[in-house]
């Protein structure tokens, strides 16, 4: 890879307000903080806990989904949207949860569930005994079946978490009905966005959550709530949380024209109220330029750059996926988002503990070819360093601050993610990096909770990741994580401009502002600039001050 040490990828794009710069932590609130013993993380826990936000040098939170739900994917799975599920308190908990988010300058994002309800939501109980054609039945997608007595599914579609996309409905008079399609799991029945009521629901769930004082939201498979109109079928399979191929048609579920217009609604909304509200699309669309179309001045304010969370760990793909990004979003004039770990992935001080060039895998379990930990942490550093040196926003999923790794070992019995079994367990899923995060190394359930209650068993090793072992530890993860969050923040790397400068195929090196940031991909060290000042490094530098494998440094001067 040769670049152009005059060359400046755009990233001045005109928008402005606190998003375009800020770091955001996702908290997913069965894992992060249980504050009454029952070994579920809920809303009180993560009051008691945003302080270590504050500490961390965070600018917002994100909010997984905390709504009334029976849970068949971990309250992906919504009966009501605007309340909260007593498993993780009330709507008098979330009040105060926002309020004292607010008293310390954080801001809050909840997460929004538009593509799918719960079975269990009233919508779809008034549906199931509704008849064909009927008002109830037209917010959701029933079908009749193909062949003789319509006993096949209307089209071929797959769920994403493996099976049939469609199930069959029983009348009330024993005999079998319509189907109902659900890209997800057969207690998430899709909903139906040609329907205007649908619309107008959604419109005032906005307001509900935006007149609470909320500061935005994380739109869930926002790519997914328009569908082809002739639901035509589809040979290809789904693979959970991928974006389409660039070299293949658009799948019909997925990415069609129609939802810009929603959100061009929903923004009308966010912009009538005070204090910069925004909206996230979780959208698993490639190319970056089909992506940016999400974030016109218009649409969404951010979107997930999962093409970076995806890229292979070599100088070549980082260099490339970067520009790319950067000049997708600086073309409509929005800021660009980077993530290396969430709640549907492995976490990366794990992914990248793999070969390079190993597919992504969906979960890692017993049995399963096992990552290199001391690697994979090493490069987990390297990454986050890198990424926060990056203009634009950061995304942080809860415990990488920590170095967790992915629960490679988890008991296949224990595992609750849909996709395990509808896969035929076949892809292990989500769970492993659900686990409940540590705390205190030496409590019960390392901090998590008053009891060893844990509704995902935590491996032994969580020990040497409790946060209280790695507090004020020079070099430790934590420490990394806090020195670099303040260093962006005070050079402004977030709203800054990527230069890049002269790099070979082991090395990426650019400058934002006044510091230069170099990673080392190859096995060889690679000198630091003569008379530079090291702000941060990932690990320790070299005897002579060369940067070794897989290590990424911040430079001044």
């Amino acid at each position: 890879m040769n670049t152009d040490p005059t060359q400046q990828t755009p990233s001045g794009h005109p928008a402005t307000g606190w998003w375009t710069e800020a770091s955001i932590y996702q908290i997913y609130p069965r894992s992060f903080a249980d504050s009454d013993g029952d070994g579920i993380g809920d809303l009180p826990g993560i009051t008691a806990r945003l302080d270590h936000l504050v500490e961390l040098g965070v600018d917002a939170v994100w909010l997984s989904p905390f709504y009334p739900s029976p849970q068949a994917d971990a309250g992906y799975d919504v009966a009501d949207y605007r309340d909260i599920d007593p498993l993780f308190g009330t709507l008098a908990d979330a009040d105060k949860l926002i309020a004292e988010a607010r008293s310390r300058n954080l801001r809050v994002i909840v997460d929004l569930v538009p593509n799918h309800t719960s079975s269990a939501h009233r919508w779809f109980q008034a549906a199931l005994p509704a008849a064909p054609g009927s008002p109830e039945r037209s917010r959701y997608i029933f079908r009749d079946g193909r062949g003789p007595g319509g006993d096949q599914p209307p089209n071929d579609w797959q769920s994403v978490f493996g099976g049939p996309a469609w199930t069959r409905t029983v009348d009330a008079d024993g005999q079998p009905g319509q189907w109902y399609l659900h890209l997800f799991d057969t207690g998430q029945p899709d909903l139906n966005w040609d329907n205007p009521e649908v619309h107008a629901e959604f419109l005032d769930v906005l307001r509900f959550w935006l007149d609470r004082g909320v500061d935005g939201f994380r739109v869930d498979v926002a790519h997914g709530l328009i569908k082809q109109a002739d639901l035509a079928d589809w040979q290809e399979p789904q693979e959970i949380l991928s974006g389409n191929e660039i070299d293949k048609p658009r799948p019909p579920m997925w990415d069609q024209e129609g939802v810009h217009e929603i959100y061009r609604q929903w923004r009308q909304v966010l912009d009538s109220y005070p204090g910069e509200r925004v909206l996230v699309a979780e959208a698993w669309v490639e190319p970056a330029e089909r992506l940016a179309r999400y974030v016109r001045p218009d649409e969404m304010h951010q979107a997930f750059n999962f093409e970076y969370l995806l890229a292979a760990w070599t100088a070549p793909a980082q260099y490339a996926v970067i520009t790319r990004s950067l000049e997708a979003t600086d073309s409509v004039g929005a800021p660009t988002t980077w993530v290396l770990s969430n709640h549907d992935v492995v976490r990366h001080a794990s992914r990248l503990g793999l070969p390079i060039g190993t597919v992504r895998p969906n979960g890692i379990g017993i049995g399963d070819p096992q990552p290199d930990a001391a690697l994979g942490l090493r490069r987990a550093r390297a990454a986050t360093l890198l990424m926060l040196a990056l203009p634009g926003s950061a995304y942080l999923y809860q415990g990488e601050e920590l170095g967790l790794p992915e629960h490679t070992t988890l008991p296949d019995e224990a595992r609750q993610d849909p996709t395990w079994a509808r896969s035929g367990h076949t892809q292990r899923g989500r769970d492993g990096c659900r686990v409940p995060i540590p705390w205190e190394a030496d409590a019960p359930s390392y901090g998590f909770g008053p009891t060893d209650a844990s509704w995902l068993p935590q491996p032994a090793l969580w020990a040497e990741y409790a946060l209280d072992r790695q507090r004020d530890v020079p070099g430790s993860t934590y420490e990394l994580y806090r020195a670099a969050l303040r260093l962006r923040r005070a050079h402004g790397l977030g709203r800054g401009t990527l230069e890049w400068l002269s790099s070979g195929d082991e090395v990426l090196s650019f400058r934002n502002g006044e510091l230069t940031v170099l990673t080392n991909f190859g096995a060889a060290p690679v000198p630091v600039p003569a008379g530079a000042e090291v702000l941060a490094a990932s690990a320790p530098l070299d005897d002579d001050g060369t940067v070794p494998a897989d290590v990424t440094v911040w430079l001044h001067g």
